[in-house]
């Protein structure tokens, strides 16, 4: 048994610029220096390990197992998700029914700003709350490239898009994940994150349209933008408080594409945008579709078959019972050897010492990319694919996301590192030493984990109870810190690298991974701070009306 210690050195300054060496080097890799992200990672994967075992003691078997199981995760599920997806978009690529699937679009609306919040904001949203774990992010990026969008506007939007809905996604699994670890209730831990996100949920469809187009531009349409949004943030309110969250994000998304596409028939733009400013970054070219053909609704129903399919592919696979019943089906748990139960974390990140478990579940049927392949599948055989074919693509995808892969299981690697080593606790800590201002401070801890580990549910175990703790301690509520680590954490999505990594392969803009961190960055950080400055009005001037239960 191994025990985890937060300050090896004494001093929690210096523990904790130790501790920010990974993420350090595979940040700046990536956004100073214009690294190539699978050499990133691995240069972050090769800090981590130095620091766990150099400076805070973790044997290096050890720390090496956990680098493995990290990896392993990145592979399943989340590198699984990303090559399927890319299939299913090469497959209608390649037959031009992406070409139609853009004009249909248009023939909604042909305003880009529009199309964009439809897009990215509203179906990335049900995507979000279906499947999470980089789903949204791949198949809206993938979109809009193939609805002519830059590059570079297609990777940042989607991500920038996929914040508000982050914290209910994959069906409720970060607040149920939060909840079994802080041992808070659950429905309260529902109701306190449905009191904080919906603010935002309108706040981001226009800081959406806003970071694509500028301030005028976003004010020509601010009725749709804000039809978009008020028709999710009340869902996402009265779903969350009266119900749970497992539907929060699909029933708000559904609400939300339905509004959006009802007004925009009796509303259109005075002055309709259907180009975009291109960045000089960008090397990819893109151009409009030719519109001298008429669509005809077989032929709309044609390219829109392959993504209801996948919808409903995803949203079954997304349901409890459909997962449950696949697992009895087969799957597989390996306990990490030289791992597993062998980590022991400490006060004060948790009230009494913890023993970590490191079990890899290898659940092939139950995991959303196979809901994803066989969508895939079936989509490519409607599409007019033999089976060769559909062999012969598949492995034509493969090579082209075979370093985004590398990449995802890179830093996952790296966040599994950190995590079973204790550096990110050390970071958590340092957060967590600002007195009055903690709620503000918490909130950023929730982004700083997701940002580490590149998922909501991940930071929700790794910084709940210390959240829970620390709130207790300076007599602030504690579901409210719970709940801030988990919509503060929403705002860390769009810069955690394994997202990054995933729009850059959607969007066939592999290799400028820096380019996309430095366009959201700045994003990221003020979401997060708007967050924090919620959190800290909850905390000291409305406690009565937003902690009410």
């Amino acid at each position: 048994m191994w025990s985890q210690i937060y300050d090896p050195f004494g001093s929690m300054v210096l523990s904790t610029a130790v501790a920010a060496i990974p993420v350090l080097v595979l940040l700046g890799s990536i956004g100073l220096f214009e690294v190539r992200a699978h050499i990133a990672a691995v240069l972050g994967l090769i800090a981590a390990l130095t620091v766990a075992v150099l400076a805070y003691g973790m044997p290096a078997p050890m720390a090496g197992m956990a680098a493995a199981y990290g990896a392993a995760f990145g592979l399943l599920p989340i590198g699984w998700i990303i090559l399927n997806v890319i299939f299913l978009y090469q497959l209608t690529h390649e037959k031009g029914e992406f070409l139609v699937l853009q004009r249909s679009i248009s023939a909604i609306s042909d305003d880009r700003r529009l199309q964009l919040l439809f897009i990215a904001f509203c179906l990335g949203a049900f995507f979000e709350g279906a499947a999470g774990f980089g789903t949204p992010v791949a198949v809206t990026a993938a979109m809009l490239i193939g609805l002519g969008f830059t590059p570079l506007a297609a990777s940042g939007l989607s991500l920038i898009a996929n914040t508000a809905p982050v914290a209910f996604g994959a069906l409720g699994t970060p607040v149920v994940a939060l909840a079994a670890v802080t041992g808070l209730d659950l429905n309260e831990l529902s109701a306190m994150i449905g009191r904080q996100l919906p603010f935002f949920s309108v706040i981001v469809p226009f800081w959406l349209v806003w970071a694509f187009a500028g301030f005028r531009k976003t004010i020509e349409i601010w009725p749709p933008i804000l039809v978009a949004g008020v028709a999710f943030a009340i869902p996402q309110y009265l779903v969350s408080n009266f119900h749970g969250p497992w539907l929060v994000d699909i029933v708000a998304a559904i609400v939300s594409m339905l509004s959006l596409a009802l007004f925009l028939r009796v509303w259109q733009p005075k002055h309709p945008m259907t180009s975009m400013p291109r960045a000089p970054s960008e090397s990819q070219a893109y151009s409009a579709p030719p519109d001298d053909q008429t669509l005809t609704n077989p032929a709309i129903r044609r390219a829109w078959t392959p993504w209801l399919v996948l919808s409903g592919f995803v949203f079954l696979w997304g349901i409890p019972q459909v997962r449950a019943a696949l697992d009895g089906i087969w799957i597989a748990k390996i306990p990490v050897t030289g791992l597993n139960e062998l980590v022991q974390k400490m006060p004060p990140v948790v009230a009494a010492p913890h023993v970590e478990s490191a079990v890899y579940n290898l659940n092939l049927l139950s995991a959303t990319g196979t809901g994803i392949l066989i969508a895939a599948i079936v989509s490519g055989l409607f599409l007019g694919y033999g089976l060769i074919g559909l062999v012969r693509a598949y492995v034509r995808t493969i090579c082209l996301v075979r370093y985004s892969l590398l990449t995802i299981a890179c830093m996952l690697a790296i966040g599994f590192v950190t995590r079973y080593s204790g550096t990110d606790a050390t970071l958590g800590l340092a957060l967590a030493n600002t007195g009055w201002l903690y709620p503000l401070f918490g909130t950023y801890i929730g982004w700083l984990g997701v940002a580490l580990t590149g998922s909501d549910t991940a930071s929700n175990v790794l910084f709940g109870g210390l959240q829970r703790v620390t709130a207790e301690q300076l007599g602030i509520n504690p579901v409210l810190m719970a709940a801030a680590n988990s919509s503060g954490g929403v705002m860390g999505k769009m810069i955690d690298a394994q997202s990054i990594v995933v729009a850059s392969t959607a969007t066939r803009w592999y290799g400028h991974e820096g380019s996309i961190l430095r366009f959201v960055f700045f994003h990221s950080v003020a979401l997060a701070t708007l967050v924090g400055l919620l959190v800290l009005g909850q905390a000291y001037v409305w406690p009565l009306t937003l902690l009410a239960p």
